[in-house]
């Protein structure tokens, strides 16, 4: 079962004019109380900034509103949420005839 309150660390933050601390670059879901993310990446030696104010689903960059800066989110830490394997769209390139 999919955790489901997990907050964001990210390899990089920026604030916004308001002075709101946000996470960017490449996001992981991140449970309190644990030392790595939930696909097993240990926080202080990728050193990667924790964000607990920030909600998993406000970092997705299609639907968060903490998500402005965020270029890619962990797609081990996206099913390790519970996200679909049908949400990202999928083509053959090269079929076989």
């Amino acid at each position: 079962m999919a955790p489901k309150d997990a907050a964001v660390a990210a390899t990089d933050r920026w604030t916004d004019p308001d002075g709101f601390r946000a996470p960017a670059g490449l996001v992981h879901a991140w449970l309190r109380g644990t030392n790595q993310t939930l696909c097993g990446v240990p926080l202080s030696k990728a050193r990667l900034h924790r964000f607990p104010h920030v909600q998993w689903v406000d970092a997705r960059p299609a639907t968060g509103r903490d998500a402005d800066e965020v270029r890619e989110v962990c797609r081990r830490c996206a099913a390790g949420m519970g996200e679909k394997r049908d949400s990202r769209p999928w083509t053959r390139t090269n079929p076989r005839p």
